[in-house]
């Protein structure tokens, strides 16, 4: 069955099998978090919320591309690094606002609602671990689950910090950080996208 196309057809299925649940579940923690992070007055809450709905986006581009040409799934990453660093810029704006008007976050909620998104991360990872060496737009997913498992990790901690210390800077600055951690993830993808766009027009040429 050689040349059947029957490999192929297996990894888009089950491509598009893995996106469709990594979307789901980021797009109901997005509107989960979002709601508890407004009520928590948490900026990190908030930061890593946003910071799910950018998956949730970029994982429908992702899923867009599964099955189509490697210029389509380059265009599909392009556009998913340029979602994730405008979202990351976008945070970085409200975590200056609360800033400057003040903020009091909840420790309790912040700590409750991180270890849920934290659980919920840590399944999409395990998703979409073995695509990590896929093609660029799988690449991309990989290194946005990633990050969110990391920034779970953060707004954790800074639910305890402001416990403890009373204070609203752990929160912001752990959602400035939340924030830079997305920006980066963006222009990661935007690189690897661009060095893979070479890499096939070299390809190309040669052939």
């Amino acid at each position: 069955m050689s040349g059947c196309g029957c490999e192929v057809e297996i990894k888009d299925r089950s491509e598009s099998k893995v996106l469709v649940i990594l979307l789901l579940i980021n797009a109901v923690m997005f509107l989960v978090e979002f709601g508890v992070g407004w009520w928590a007055q948490s900026t990190a809450l908030i930061a890593d919320a946003m910071d799910m709905l950018a998956d949730a986006m970029v994982y429908g581009v992702g899923l867009y591309a599964v099955g189509k040409a490697a210029s389509a799934k380059i265009h599909a990453a392009t556009l998913s690094g340029w979602l994730q660093a405008g979202i990351g810029l976008l945070v970085i704006v409200d975590v200056v606002r609360r800033f400057i008007y003040g903020s009091e976050p909840a420790s309790i909620l912040m700590m409750g609602m991180g270890v849920i998104a934290l659980i919920a991360n840590v399944i999409c990872l395990i998703l979409i671990s073995k695509h990590r060496k896929g093609e660029v737009h799988m690449r991309a997913s990989w290194i946005f689950s990633k990050n969110d498992v990391i920034a779970n990790l953060g707004v954790i901690l800074a639910g305890v910090l402001v416990g403890w210390t009373g204070s609203r800077l752990p929160d912001l600055i752990i959602g400035l950080v939340v924030a830079l951690i997305v920006f980066r993830g963006g222009i990661l993808i935007l690189q690897d996208a661009r060095e893979t766009n070479v890499q096939n027009s070299c390809s190309d040429s040669w052939a």
